[in-house]
């Protein structure tokens, strides 16, 4: 991993950094260990024993699910790009509402720990299971690489040392949780990082607000219309636009370390009642980095230019304010920021730990905890190798292969009864080629992949329904092998369950 950031005027005071790290870390640790306390059956590491209330579990969810790219990355992009940023925190959070409408309730009454584990369960298939497995493994990956990247640079902008301390420390202390505890523990930590990433980023915007205030200063620079600064130079396009809502709204159903959540309810009752209260959690916690999005156009435009728009929630408060003041505001988003990597990376670990130990280690305890060590060492190597600041952009991606894989099986699976697992992995493989190869061309071509190529840099548009109609087709040529099983249990999925 390569040092982008001009080591310059991007640091904070490292005393600020060392403090905010060291404190987040040591608490993740500690609630860990208490979770050791009380995990100690197979279902407490897969699954917390299916004792979460909705909402721990909502908090849990919100604490995964805000990962880099909402906490630094969504303002770093309305930073550069303006209003066509905010897709991003929509789609986000109106994933949800379809994890609610199609997802939630059925997947929790398929008593299954893991996707593969649905997917089996499902199609009596197990190469489906295989593949399945497969494509969750490689979801994780992608998806924790934007989170050490991100740990990166917020390791170096507060204290100075090489960026390939962050990724390492991320790494070593979710082990450390998840290993020793596994779900149940994990449900405690993501709970309260949720909390503690809302108050480091809503303390601070409220100081921020309150002293341009105080100070008569104007939203936006010059006292122009407030819509004027929030203009983009150069508006995405309609294709563009409406692929990446696709890949938000479609790819938050595939994703591994949240689906794995909704098997934690006691029912599918809470299941849905978790994921009412996450709609809400996210919609307050996205105000606040649009917050600091939009100030950031003000008060910190360099950033944009310099490669660095990532760092604008690390970097503002100390813009607007100086000495102790500045350093206590900067060593609380600092810390929300190190809980954001934490929160996710350990969500993906666990999810990833219970597919591998399920896949290769028999599922016992020992096997996950020595598959959540293995979840941890490639997506480590791929950024210690690799540089990317553009954080919310990397993980668009991921939910546009998981839109294009995992999402068609979901949906499908639970809601028509004609798939079968031909069909289920002819469909997942087209998603998987065609996204995984618009991914690849969009690193090669770089930034002209955006300006020339939209069609490759979001390729959710087309890759989305070529999965589903590969599926649907496949499985309708094959109609043969559809499993006797396919009755009961799609009778088991939507039969509601007793209060």
């Amino acid at each position: 991993m390569t040092d982008a950031l001009d080591a310059g005027s991007l640091h904070l005071s490292p005393a600020v950094g060392y403090t905010a790290l060291l404190l987040v870390a040591l608490s993740t640790v500690l609630i860990g260990i208490y979770g050791l306390r009380i995990s100690r059956t197979t279902g407490d590491f897969y699954v917390a024993s299916r004792t979460v209330r909705p909402w721990w579990n909502a908090s849990a969810i919100g604490g995964e699910y805000l990962s880099a790219a909402s906490f630094l990355g969504v303002a770093g992009l309305i930073l550069i790009s303006g209003v066509d940023a905010l897709w991003f925190p929509i789609g986000y959070t109106a994933g949800y509402l379809m994890l609610l409408l199609f997802v939630a309730a059925p997947l929790r009454r398929s008593g299954a720990y893991t996707i593969p584990d649905f997917a089996q369960a499902r199609l009596d298939s197990l190469m489906v299971r295989r593949v399945t497995s497969m494509l969750v493994v490689v979801v994780g990956w992608l998806y924790i690489v934007p989170q050490l990247h991100g740990a990166a640079l917020t390791v170096q902008i507060t204290t100075g040392l090489p960026s390939w301390v962050g990724p390492l420390a991320v790494v070593v202390v979710v082990c450390l949780s998840v290993v020793t505890g596994g779900m149940r523990s994990i449900t405690f930590v993501q709970a309260f990082q949720y909390w503690l990433k809302l108050t480091a980023l809503a303390v601070p915007a409220a100081f921020i607000l309150f002293r341009l205030g105080a100070d008569g200063a104007s939203v936006t620079a010059g006292g122009s219309a407030f819509t004027t600064d929030l203009n983009t130079t150069a508006h995405a396009s309609l294709y563009g636009t409406i692929s990446l809502v696709i890949a938000l709204l479609f790819g938050t159903l595939g994703l591994p370390h949240v689906l794995v959540r909704f098997y934690t309810n006691p029912d599918g009752a809470s299941a849905r009642r978790t994921t009412v209260l996450v709609l809400g959690l996210l919609s307050v916690f996205y105000l606040f980095p649009t917050v600091y999005g939009i100030l950031g156009r003000i008060h910190t435009p360099e950033l944009a230019a310099g490669g660095a728009a990532d760092a604008t929630v690390l970097l503002l408060p100390g813009r607007i304010f100086d000495g102790a003041t500045g350093d206590l505001l900067s060593a609380l988003v600092t810390a929300g920021a190190f809980a954001a990597f934490l929160s996710t990376t350990s969500g993906l670990v666990v999810s990833l730990a219970g597919v591998i130990s399920q896949e290769f280690f028999q599922g016992s305890v020992t096997g996950f905890r020595r598959a959540a060590l293995l979840s941890t060492i490639v997506p480590l190597v791929i950024a210690l190798l690799t540089d990317t600041l553009a954080l919310a952009g990397s993980v668009g991606s991921v939910f546009a292969f998981t839109a294009s894989t995992i999402c068609p099986l979901l949906l499908l699976g639970i809601w028509w009864r004609g798939l079968t697992d031909a069909g289920a992995i002819a469909g997942m493989l087209v998603g998987a080629v065609l996204c995984g190869g618009a991914i690849a061309a969009t690193a090669l071509l770089g930034p002209e992949a955006d300006d020339r190529w939209v069609w490759i840099s979001q390729p959710a548009l087309w890759t989305v329904p070529a999965a589903f109609l590969t599926m649907v087709l496949v499985s309708r040529a094959t109609a043969g092998r559809r499993p006797a099983t396919a009755s009961r249990v799609l009778a088991r999925l939507h039969t509601p369950e007793p209060r």
